[in-house]
């Protein structure tokens, strides 16, 4: 048995669990898979019920579990909260518990979709880039001082930091990424400027050597964002930091047409934390209008990385493909001529197609 928490969290998170659930129910009784399923709070909900948004017990959980498949958290009715007491502290609480230090980020553009994208057809056919971001280290979780007065003026500071170890063991996910892909990789830094992208672009050729069938490519930051507006398709696997990573896939993420396409894997020393990147959307939710593909990816995602299930995930995946195909959308990636469908309606006739 392999046991699964699922964390449907805020919002649309409630939704779209519910729909990758089904699906991975299905893939199960095809595949015979034995899965188990745990449900618990995270966010808000968690907020509500144990004025914590990640309990010890839930986060103790986790860590013995095969996998976490997660929804979405947040909402306007718990902004004003402390710090320490909003929903986003259980994502970050879950990062830091579960030590999962990388996030695998796909950016797929469908055939079926093409016209949705902000670029020509021509520029994104075929394109299909993972972006694979450090996701517990460099600026975000350096040194920081929100306030001081030197010299009568007042200023703020944050610290860029990395060590050989934490660029070492993100890089090596990327390049064992690239090997199950096109055999590519790409690392993006500022060492033109930056001291520690100096020591990322050192420490990454380095390993390189150790993936001699692996094409090594290096990219300032600022070229790359441009790079994926013009050429998207020249990569395949993109490494970098925690800041950059996280401009750049919400760049990327705007290529294929919807962020809730989207879906993410985190992964590192503990359990693998799956999910779909486009958030809480409370303004949608409970209405059916939630596009469910990002979270049923992103168990798509679970069954590749954490059960070790590619046949599993590869049917998700090609039922995906195929339902859009057949032109069902949800609203927001509608079209004139297409069939628009609701959360329950899409997943319906995706698990109709594994």
């Amino acid at each position: 048995m392999s046991k699964i928490i699922v964390i449907p969290g805020d919002g649309i998170g409630v939704e779209v669990t519910a729909s990758a659930v089904e699906v991975l129910k299905k893939v199960d009784a095809k595949f015979n898979l034995g899965l188990e399923f745990e449900y618990r709070d995270a966010g808000g909900a968690s907020y509500e019920k144990y004025g914590e948004p990640l309990t010890a017990e839930t986060l103790d959980v986790c860590k013995k579990a095969d996998a976490i498949l997660f929804g979405a958290v947040g909402g306007k009715q718990w902004d004003s909260l402390p710090v320490d007491k909003r929903p986003e502290k259980a994502l970050f609480g879950l990062r830091k518990g579960l030590g999962l230090y990388g996030n695998l980020r796909p950016v797929k553009v469908y055939d079926a979709l093409i016209d949705g994208s902000p670029l020509k057809p021509e520029l994104v056919r075929g394109c299909d880039v993972l972006i694979v971001r450090e996701l517990v280290g460099g600026i975000y979780f350096g040194a920081r001082c929100e306030s001081e007065i030197v010299d009568g003026v007042e200023r703020a500071w944050d610290t860029e930091m990395y060590s050989v170890p934490e660029i070492e063991r993100i890089a090596r996910l990327a390049f064992e990424s690239a090997r199950k892909r096109r055999k590519k990789v790409t690392s993006v830094d500022k060492a033109n400027v930056l001291a520690s992208s100096r020591l990322w672009r050192r420490v990454v050729s380095e390993l390189a050597k150790d993936y001699p069938d692996v094409e090594l490519d290096m990219l300032y930051v600022d070229n790359c964002a441009m790079q994926l507006a013009i050429n998207p398709r020249q990569f395949d696997v993109i490494v970098t930091s925690n800041m950059f990573g996280d401009i750049l896939s919400d760049e990327a993420s705007v290529i294929g047409g919807s962020i809730g396409l989207l879906p993410s894997a985190s992964l590192g020393e503990g359990t693998g934390f799956f999910e779909q990147i486009a958030g809480s959307a409370p303004d949608i939710a409970g209405k059916n209008l939630a596009n469910p593909i990002a979270e049923i990816l992103s168990a798509a995602m679970l069954l590749r990385y954490s059960l070790n299930a590619p046949a599993a995930a590869e049917a998700i995946e090609k039922a995906v493909d195929q339902t859009l195909a057949d032109g069902y959308r949800t609203a927001e990636i509608f079209r004139d001529g297409c069939k628009k469908v609701g959360t329950t309606e899409m997943t319906a006739e995706i698990i109709a197609r594994i």
